[in-house]
């Protein structure tokens, strides 16, 4: 008989736990008074998996002394300590020796009640060299996802994906049955995972792979709220797993001596661990979990809250959704609101407050009398997700007060290297300069060095950023639409916006507090540039090749734009590189675009005008009117600068986003070029043009005319000057071509269903996942893809008729809908 053997990976330190993690690892945080790991243990002794190795890293004396040979448990534990960090897959191959038949991987902190069994036996019928199991996810961004056949053999993975990258809601839970060769592919000692590294080994060579799709529980405990839900799923009977405790009412459940007095009202369910006591009056209310040796005096109300062992809670206390760790100990008439944690061995004093969200690190103490607004280390509450499509948002002073900007200075600063440079600025807000200057001081508690270019716009940011070769910038600026909300926008060393990785490591370092800090010496003085727009506007003035000609030619533009500031910047750089221009401020008076696009029309035809120009208000987006009346932007804009380029000889390699015209690659075709298309993200485009800038011309003349209105709208009256050419006669010379967007409203729960329904029901068409999903057939194509801000799905169609293009958009936009109403 073949001995199935399994291991429990619990080298997790459980950085997003913290404060609970600081003094425990992450398979030990307790789940009704037990470690979530010994639940793993006990579902592998239940299937008769006996033999069972764990892979530990991070304080693995806990583990060990609390476990010690497994015998208590009836299995026999084998422990393989991880000296440098491996890696999921490495630290498996750590063990390599101990596995020589089928073995299962577990993790030791997530929770489930999968039938083992059952995976085991679907993976021998398959044959299979690893099995992984599998579980739907309606949001499935922070997970692995997986793509099977209909036979449930494997066919893609992609870790942590975008909405754009989201094909399935089909998700891996780290739960694998694997054959020991499968090992082979690496040496001891090597650092490898299994989902990024092995498995796609594996599936490149066409070694058998299946997904187990289970309906079982399964929660990966990788935060807060995932750590109380896992809870209160188990009280509520939703996991098939055993609570060892005799419940003394429907739901309610007291472990041996636990001494509650008369007048204590508990509502089911909840739990209450040995030896601990409970004084009326009081209320315990439904999912709350109180450890072993807690003390609760009287007049106590807790709600929804888990109290690990020998917590001391005083008189007239309120906890609501709070989590408080072992040998904590709160006084009389404190507060205690949702999402607050309490670290291990913390004193909080009478009378404290401690807001929703609040961490409170181990052994510290809070004064008699405090409202804890913050994290007692240093910082306020913190947020899963910080960025949104290309930023930070929020109203000043609620959502980004100066703590929650030095915060964030601290976090983007602690990623650079320690002798960098960090360019800021902000717009000419008052509230926007607030928040640079909160920023400034995070980014100098680290060590790193400012350059502060004061008041700017995100191009002048973007183009300090090279001109100083700073390894990153902060740029602030007030929305025109809400005078009191802001957005922080970040980029790279190459003045790029950060990509989403970048983004994840801020988020994950600004929700720990976890700031590099330097000491007085270390603190480098702010470098402040005064009028460095003056360099902006001469850097910008030399890149032309025709001033002559356009100074001999003097056009007439009309110019617009919803901020006041980008028309003064712009109309200075203009009339110095020889235009008239004629600046209309009228923009912000009009409720619609619509509107404002059809007064800006009626003003360039009337003046006799060259040209109508709309800015954005960031100072990047650029809206063209012709001196006939016709308005070029978005696809048309991006396919007008590709055929300006193309005839600057400046086209080589041309670079847009993957929803762009294909009507591109054919005028690409006819001056020799070829087209890179890349994710739609603005920070994907500009890394793409930016990288190469210094070296190559025509990179940075794409990334002007996308991302720079001002310098841009310089270099296309440049080329319409030296070509002695109008805009009118670059817009006939564009090929026809058809193309229309149309957006669906969409709950975000939906959003990996409906994908994954789309390409199962479209494998045998003409089908690629590069960007969503796009679709071809002989009409032209369409592509579907979930929007990375709003609840909606953004469908794209080009075609070679604008009839076809009306018909692929029609089919899929209903295709669309359907899903949405028949939900699977």
């Amino acid at each position: 008989m073949i001995v199935i053997k399994a291991v429990i990976m619990a080298g997790g330190e459980g950085t997003r736990l913290r404060p609970l993690t600081c003094e425990v690892p992450k398979p030990m945080v307790p789940i009704l008074n037990k470690p979530v790991m010994e639940y793993a243990i006990k579902l592998l002794r239940k299937h008769d998996i006996k033999d069972i190795a764990v892979t530990l890293a991070y304080l693995p004396a806990v583990i060990t002394d609390y476990f010690g040979d497994g015998k208590d448990w009836g299995v026999r534990l084998n422990y393989f300590i991880e000296e440098v960090p491996l890696g999921t897959g490495g630290s498996v191959k750590n063990a390599d020796k101990y596995l020589d038949s089928t073995f299962v991987v577990v993790s030791g902190d997530a929770l489930t009640d999968i039938d083992i069994s059952g995976a085991v036996r679907f993976h021998k019928d398959k044959a299979s060299k690893a099995t992984l199991v599998l579980k739907k996810e309606s949001i499935p961004l922070e997970y692995g996802v997986i793509i099977t056949d209909e036979q449930s053999r494997i066919i893609r993975f992609l870790e942590k994906p975008s909405w754009g990258e989201v094909f399935s809601d089909t998700i891996n839970t780290g739960i694998y049955i694997l054959e020991p060769d499968i090992l082979e592919y690496y040496n001891a000692g090597d650092n490898f995972d299994f989902s990024k590294d092995l498995f796609p080994k594996l599936l490149e060579d066409g070694v058998p792979m299946y997904g187990y799709v289970t309906e079982d529980y399964w929660s990966d405990i990788g935060d807060l709220n995932s750590y109380k839900q896992a809870q209160y799923d188990l009280l509520a009977g939703k996991i098939k797993l055993e609570i060892e405790c005799a419940q003394t009412g429907n739901g309610i459940w007291i472990e041996d001596g636990a001494n509650i007095a008369g007048d204590v009202r508990i509502e089911a369910p909840a739990y209450i661990g040995k030896n601990s006591v409970i004084k009326g009056p009081g209320s315990i209310n439904a999912f709350t979990v109180i450890g072993e040796n807690c003390e609760i005096e009287k007049n106590t109300s807790i709600k929804k809250s888990i109290l690990w062992k020998n917590v001391r809670l005083g008189k007239n206390c309120q906890l609501r959704g709070a989590v408080i760790c072992s040998g904590a100990g709160i006084k009389n008439n404190v507060n205690l609101f949702e999402d607050s944690v309490v670290g291990s061995g913390s004193t909080i004093s009478d009378r404290v407050t401690v807001k929703p969200g609040i961490k409170i690190w181990p052994e510290k103490k809070v004064e008699e009398g405090t409202v804890l607004v913050q994290n007692l280390v240093w910082g306020t509450k913190g947020t899963k997700t910080l960025f949104g499509f290309r930023d930070v948002t929020g109203d000043i002073n609620i959502d980004i007060t100066p703590e929650f900007a030095s915060r964030l200075g601290s976090a983007f600063a602690t990623i650079m290297k320690d002798d960098a440079t960090v360019v800021v600025s902000s717009d000419f807000s008052a509230g926007a300069e607030l928040v640079k200057n909160s920023l400034i001081c995070g980014i100098q508690s680290t060590g790193i060095g400012v350059i502060d270019i004061e008041n700017a716009i995100m191009p002048v940011n973007r183009f300090a950023v090279t001109y100083y070769r700073a390894d990153g910038s902060i740029h602030v600026r007030a929305d025109h639409y809400d005078a009191n909300r802001v957005h922080i926008e970040f980029s790279n060393q190459y003045g790029a916006n950060i990509d989403r990785n970048t983004e994840r490591k801020i988020e994950n370092l600004f929700n720990r507090d976890d700031f590099e800090r330097c000491n007085s010496d270390r603190v480098k003085s702010i470098i402040r540039i005064k009028n460095f727009i003056s360099l902006y506007f001469k850097d910008g003035a030399a890149m032309l090749k025709n001033k002559p000609e356009i100074r001999s030619r003097s056009p007439r533009v009309v110019l617009s734009s919803r901020s006041t500031d980008v028309i003064g910047m712009a109309s200075h750089y203009l009339e110095s590189i020889g235009c008239r221009v004629e600046s209309d401020y009228s923009l912000n008076r009009y409720s619609t675009a619509g509107e404002f696009l059809d007064y800006m029309v009626r003003q360039v035809t009337a003046s006799g005008a060259e040209m109508g120009i709309i800015m954005g208000e960031n100072g990047e987006n650029l809206i063209l009117i012709d001196e006939r009346g016709r308005v070029i932007e978005g696809e048309k804009y991006i396919a007008l600068i590709c055929l300006m380029l193309l005839k600057m000889g400046e086209g080589d390699t041309l670079i847009v986003p993957y929803i762009a015209p294909q009507i591109i690659e054919k005028m690409a075709e006819g001056f020799g070029s070829k087209v890179i298309r890349t994710k739609s993200a603005p920070s994907s485009i500009m890394d793409k043009m930016l990288r190469q800038s210094s070296t190559d011309r025509s990179s940075y003349l794409q990334y002007i005319l996308n991302f720079d209105a001002i310098w841009g709208t310089g270099i296309i009256l440049d080329f319409l000057s030296g070509a002695k050419t109008t805009l009118s006669r670059m817009v006939n010379e564009l090929p026809d071509f058809y193309y229309l967007k149309k957006e669906i409203k969409c709950d975000w729960k939906d959003k990996g269903r409906i994908i994954r329904e789309i390409v199962s029901a479209n494998r045998d068409d003409n089908i690629e996942m590069f960007e969503g999903v796009k679709i071809s057939d002989e009409r032209g194509w369409a592509i579907m893809l979930p929007d990375s801000e709003r609840p909606v799905f953004n469908v794209y169609t080009e075609a070679q008729t604008e009839e076809f293009a009306q018909e692929l958009s029609v089919f899929f936009v209903e295709k669309i809908k359907n899903l949405i109403k028949n939900n699977g």
